[in-house]
């Protein structure tokens, strides 16, 4: 099942996609069409969003950096998300920015010292991010710094949460960026450094992960600086396609 987090009739809500996706139903029952609502990016207000850096070994080399050996995390504001078909505008001091396709881990239940054999059991579902990077500040290996990867609504996130059970094995899932039709990303969860399950385990070692939660867990290989009115489309099997387009600089 597939979950959207919208506003309709000026109430802003959770509900669900119908199996064929042309419509939704609303908590009450209610079915609406796509026209009717405002797509928001389905993210719990008051959670927790971690992110993670060179979690790919193809991304670190393409980088020139080793593979972290152990999880490089950092957090992210919310004012930082935009909805499926919304728009993310490219400041004016970013010309080297560049899209990345991650899978995202919604936690489900609240983990604490959860072990990676049962960390699964504690996700709710997955969804898309494109986490652009605004690499004129990139510094170092203890990257990234708040201009790199903070940036307001530089993170589209969506279109839903597919839960997990429909999803399957987050470790075979294939991820794609297109820019304007032409790919500019293309790998797979497999290749993570530090897998869902890990970093799950990792993260709940030391603090209480609660519902709502999200781990964006990083990009395949693949730098491509987009411009303005571009059109970006990040895809991960099985869980859809997150669309929008680069606006234009504020």
């Amino acid at each position: 099942m597939k979950h959207v987090r919208l506003i309709h009739a000026g109430r802003e809500q959770w509900a669900t996609v119908t199996t064929d996706e042309q419509a939704i139903t609303l908590a009450d029952g209610t079915a609406v069409g796509w026209s009717d609502i405002t797509l928001l990016p389905p993210v719990t207000p008051g959670a927790t969003i971690f992110a993670l850096g060179l979690n790919y070994a193809d991304h670190s080399v393409e980088l020139g950096f080793k593979p972290p050996s152990q999880p490089l995390v950092f957090l992210k504001g919310h004012n930082g998300f935009v909805a499926h078909g919304g728009i993310s505008p490219k400041p004016h001091d970013a010309d080297q920015m560049h899209p990345e396709c991650e899978l995202v881990a919604v936690i489900g239940r609240t983990a604490k010292r959860v072990s990676a054999a049962d960390a699964l059991d504690h996700v709710a579902g997955y969804t898309i991010a494109c986490d652009y990077a605004v690499r004129e500040f990139l510094e170092n290996y203890y990257r990234p710094n708040l201009r790199v990867k903070n940036r307001d609504a530089l993170t589209p996130l969506g279109p839903w949460v597919v839960d997990a059970a429909d999803v399957g094995d987050p470790q075979a899932l294939a991820l794609t960026t297109t820019v304007n039709g032409a790919t500019v990303q293309s790998g797979s969860t497999r290749d993570m450094v530090f897998p869902v399950a890990e970093l799950i385990a990792w993260l709940s070692s030391f603090m209480t992960l609660s519902p709502g939660d999200m781990i964006l867990t990083g990009t395949p290989h693949g730098v491509h600086f987009v411009s303005e009115d571009d059109a970006v489309i990040c895809e991960v099997e099985r869980v859809g396609r997150l669309a929008h387009r680069v606006g234009l600089k504020p």
